[in-house]
């Protein structure tokens, strides 16, 4: 009952007065919500009523040797300077997954660059790994106390490592490496984002021979920091690449050690769109949310019963069925974004009391 009173509160209250806040701008609410959050990360008191008020029933999840005590995340872009980690496990997320950090900060592409599309439930952005490079994010952490191990925020914390814009393709390995040179030390795992569609050519880092290249050197750099318990290195992988590129991408990622897959980022394609929303069809970016979710199951089905790595389901849940069904097509854990934003954190706590609830061994999953 507490847990839907909250969630009809958001959305009768709480997510209309912040649709209209700022003019409506989605970024700049975004931004202030981040602030909001920031100020909790660093007091203590507001943590602990924040866990009473989200806490749950949960099935704790093994995964590329870590323990999540709950089954959905939080997926990259929402929090790219890792300013609220301990927040976000507050607010009831199992893992935070912090980024896509570059190896230099970079400004991102020219605003507007944040659509919503409430009537299709769905966010278009072209952000642009808008971040204040690695070595902040780094910094960032380790005045919040937020290490690989340690107890804080008590949930896994994942880093997603992007190319930075200027970097020529052909370096851009060498990106890669000098991000996660500066975040290792504060990730308990790191997501290679070679997926989104806001970065010119960053999908072409998907063609095996290059993504095979860049995967090796990272899992090379993992094992050379710590030979004994080297950084797990997930893909994440886009909705938009054909089946036989997902079985090219499956090879790279089993011959190269990558430790798990994260399907998927956001698409290029435009369907699914309800007629209120058909005028921003052509906005240039990535779309997420509910569009999203008939695709993202195939492709978390398709990857799931041809790999034993784990796969991370992201894109398109923003029920407690959608999450249902991507844990029922394989994925071992969840992500949300999009979601989180239409249904706030009720969504979390319906999708892991389902979970909870559901029969651990599911048919059609490897994992």
């Amino acid at each position: 009952m507490v847990a839907g009173a909250t969630g009809a509160a958001y959305a009768r209250v709480l997510r209309p007065a912040l649709f209209r806040s700022y003019g409506g701008d989605p970024e700049r609410v975004h931004t202030a919500t981040l602030a909001v959050l920031a100020a909790l990360d660093r007091n203590p008191a507001a943590l602990a009523a924040l866990r009473l008020l989200t806490r749950g029933p949960r099935r704790p999840v093994e995964a590329f040797g870590l323990t999540f005590p709950g089954v959905v995340g939080l997926a990259a872009g929402m929090d790219k300077d890792g300013v609220a980690p301990h927040a976000w496990a507050a607010l009831g997320f199992g893992h935070v997954e912090l980024g896509t950090v570059t190896a230099t900060a970079q400004p991102g592409n020219p605003r507007p660059r944040l659509f919503r599309l409430p009537a299709s439930g769905g966010l278009v952005n072209r952000m642009g790994f808008n971040n204040a490079g690695a070595a902040a994010l780094a910094a960032r952490l380790d005045t919040a106390g937020v290490r690989r191990g340690s107890p804080a925020p008590g949930v896994p914390v994942g880093i997603s490592l992007g190319k930075t814009k200027t970097t020529p393709l052909e370096d851009a390995a060498a990106d890669y490496l000098a991000s996660f040179a500066a975040v290792a030390p504060h990730a308990d795992y790191v997501a290679v984002n070679v997926s989104s569609p806001n970065t010119p050519g960053l999908r072409s880092l998907q063609d095996a021979a290059t993504l095979r290249a860049l995967v090796e050197a990272l899992v090379g750099a993992a094992r050379a920091q710590d030979p004994d318990r080297p950084v797990p290195v997930l893909v994440k992988v886009a909705p938009d690449l054909t089946f036989d590129a997902l079985e090219d991408v499956l090879d790279v990622c089993t011959g190269a050690g990558a430790a798990g897959l994260v399907a998927t980022n956001t698409t290029l394609a435009r369907e699914g769109l309800a007629a209120p929303d058909a005028w921003r069809a052509g906005e240039a970016g990535g779309l997420s949310g509910a569009p999203l979710t008939a695709r993202a199951r195939a492709v978390v089905g398709f990857l799931a019963s041809r790999t034993d790595l784990p796969v991370v389901g992201v894109g398109g849940i923003v029920t407690a069925d959608d999450g249902q069904a991507l844990l029922d097509a394989g994925a071992r854990l969840l992500q949300v974004y999009t979601g989180f934003v239409y249904a706030g954190p009720a969504l979390l706590r319906a999708v892991d009391a389902r979970a909870a609830s559901a029969p651990v061994a599911r048919e059609g999953s490897r994992a």
